[in-house]
């Protein structure tokens, strides 16, 4: 079985979005101020009002029911309330998932075994770190945008991909 690590923010919420939205109500422009925004946002209520993305819960339990992976979550944080409330979220659904908080200034590629492991996630500069360390790179994106990358736009997906 392989490694399978899924990215949180952008694939099992919409927490980009709904961040980016405030943000642009808020008139933030300058990037110190959004680091700020970031580090003092409240996770409890963002996790509340946030949008699940294309059925993800239910993918990733089909996923592991599958027992094709071995599935983590892994996601890069900017406060430990981030990681407080997104391992209570995680937690409602899987009592037993490993959970990854990457601190947003170290690359998730620094943070675990990379080779021969299979990251989805819809940021390519993370996948092109991945692939670049000897990861397979599989871009989440709701358009189908996969910018180079096999590409997703509901998780259990995943499970359609023939890997060697």
């Amino acid at each position: 079985m392989k490694n399978l690590y899924i990215d949180f923010d952008g694939v099992i919420l919409d927490t980009i979005d709904v961040t980016y939205k405030m943000i642009n109500e808020l008139n933030i422009v300058d990037n110190a101020e959004k680091e700020i925004f970031y580090k003092n946002l409240d996770w409890n209520h963002l996790l509340k009002v946030t949008p699940e993305i294309n059925d993800s819960i239910n993918c990733i339990k089909k996923i592991i029911e599958s027992n094709k992976f071995y599935v983590s979550i892994l996601t890069h944080v900017n406060s430990l309330e981030e990681v407080v409330e997104k391992v209570k979220y995680i937690r409602k659904y899987f009592k037993d998932i490993t959970i990854i908080p990457v601190p947003k200034a170290i690359s998730k590629t620094k943070m675990i075994h990379t080779e021969g492991s299979i990251l989805i996630d819809d940021y390519s500069h993370n996948l092109r770190e991945w692939e670049a360390e000897g990861g397979i790179g599989v871009r989440f994106s709701p358009k189908l945008n996969g910018k180079g990358f096999k590409v997703i736009d509901k998780l259990d997906q995943i499970l359609d991909i023939e890997w060697d």
